[in-house]
């Protein structure tokens, strides 16, 4: 299995999937449906039913039940895009088997190393998968859809493991936060789902962010700058007034854990106008609240200094903290750890700094946590994985669908 799992991960990597922000269309780049056909015809070609493929880059297929007990649809998702932080073009993974817990010459100019990448420690001895020095690898998430589709192909393969019927979903988009927004639950039909789609090996979520996006935009006067004075509003200044009112310790460098964060993104203007781009992050929705009216107060301080069109603050909750939702149905949790257990693995149940689809699906009606899939140093030129932690995804794949059909009645 192992074997498939890196042969999958190298293939779909190759293929240049990254997503833009500032397209206004689904998927928002029309390269991610270069992967999706490929995905589309192999799942077919595994012995997939149900596959459909839509206009809006959404993949669904069925592995058909093989039981006669009622066992609750489970599926199993990941995203095909990659992160458009850092280039997805052109990527060329490296293999280096049987690590020795040394550096990694990725390139003539770049090493990495575990005097400084520490978490390489924990391979010596594992297959890695690392990029060429010059682009991201996309194991997130193509880790995840490698050790989906492995896992069905297996359970196609070995008919005598029993399971209820599974579905699976690769979606567009969720590096630029919109995953779900046109994911049709309805249509997917499945009563829970997992996500494969977190980091190293024995990571377990089912916590995320409530998250929310905002634009501050700050607009002044130009004047002659030789006769300026009492005239010209520098909007540039009244943006670094603003930002400067934001909190100073509850930013990503200095949080961790359950702290949440106000981040700064992108700043750029002239004395006309200036804007600003954040990200707020909080796990308990009263401390995101506040958050969120700290940004108002702000704007309410500037528009009363300099007027009502000096400052506009405009912001849009992007998800909440999934737990809510699977809270009830705790279970699921469970199970998936308990998978891991029967594996070997030591679950490490911790709450997702960030977001994945299983946010937004929870609050649409499909509770869906999140599980390992294997990747490090995520979104740059240093991520890699290791064939041997993509392996034990599958097999929690397996495991867990194992342990519902011998739940069912």
């Amino acid at each position: 299995m192992k074997e498939q799992v890196i042969e999958r991960l190298i293939r779909y990597a190759k293929i240049d999937t990254e997503s833009n922000p500032e397209s206004l269309t689904t998927p928002s780049t029309e390269k991610q449906f270069d992967l999706l056909n490929v995905l589309k015809t192999e799942l077919e070609e595994i012995g997939l039913t149900e596959v459909t493929l839509d206009e809006n880059g959404y993949l669904f297929a069925t592995l058909p039940a093989n039981t006669d007990k009622e066992v609750p649809t489970i599926g199993f998702l990941a995203h095909i895009d990659t992160s458009p932080d850092f280039s997805g073009k052109n990527v060329k993974p490296r293999r280096i088997d049987n690590y020795d817990g040394g550096d990694i010459q990725l390139n003539d100019e770049l090493t990495m190393s575990p005097s400084y990448f520490t978490n390489l420690k924990n391979y010596v001895g594992q297959t890695l998968i690392t990029t060429d020095g010059t682009t991201l690898l996309g194991a997130d998430d193509k880790a995840g859809i490698a050790e989906i589709v492995t896992a069905m192909e297996y359970l196609v393969q070995h008919p005598e493991i029993k399971h209820g019927k599974l579905r699976v979903a690769f979606t567009p988009d969720e590096e630029i936060g919109r995953g779900p927004h046109k994911f049709d639950v309805k249509a997917f039909g499945a009563d829970y789902a997992y996500t494969m789609d977190g980091g190293p090996l024995g990571e377990l979520q089912f916590e995320s962010f409530n998250a929310a996006g905002v634009k501050v935009t700050t607009r002044g006067t130009s004047v002659h700058p030789g006769s300026a004075k009492g005239k010209m509003v520098n909007a540039i200044t009244l943006a670094i007034k603003f930002q400067n009112s934001m909190p100073v310790d509850a930013v990503p460098e200095k949080t961790e854990g359950y702290e949440g964060f106000i981040h700064l993104m992108s700043f750029n203007g002239h004395i006309e106008e200036a804007k600003l781009s954040y990200i707020i992050r909080d796990h308990d929705r009263e401390k995101f609240e506040a958050k969120k009216a700290h940004f108002l107060e702000v704007e309410k301080m500037v528009k009363e200094k300099f007027g009502e069109d000096a400052i506009t603050v405009e912001i849009e909750d992007q998800y909440y903290n999934m737990r809510e939702k699977i809270e009830p149905v705790k279970e699921i949790v469970d199970i998936a750890y308990k998978a891991m257990e029967n594996l070997n693995i030591s679950p490490i149940v911790e709450p997702v700094r960030g977001g994945t689809d299983g946010s937004q699906l929870s609050y649409m009606g499909l509770p869906t946590p999140n599980i390992f899939a294997g990747g490090e140093n995520m979104h740059g030129k240093f991520e890699f994985v290791s064939g041997e932690t993509m392996e034990k995804a599958s097999q929690v794949i397996l495991e867990i669908v194992q342990l519902f059909e011998a739940q069912g009645k």
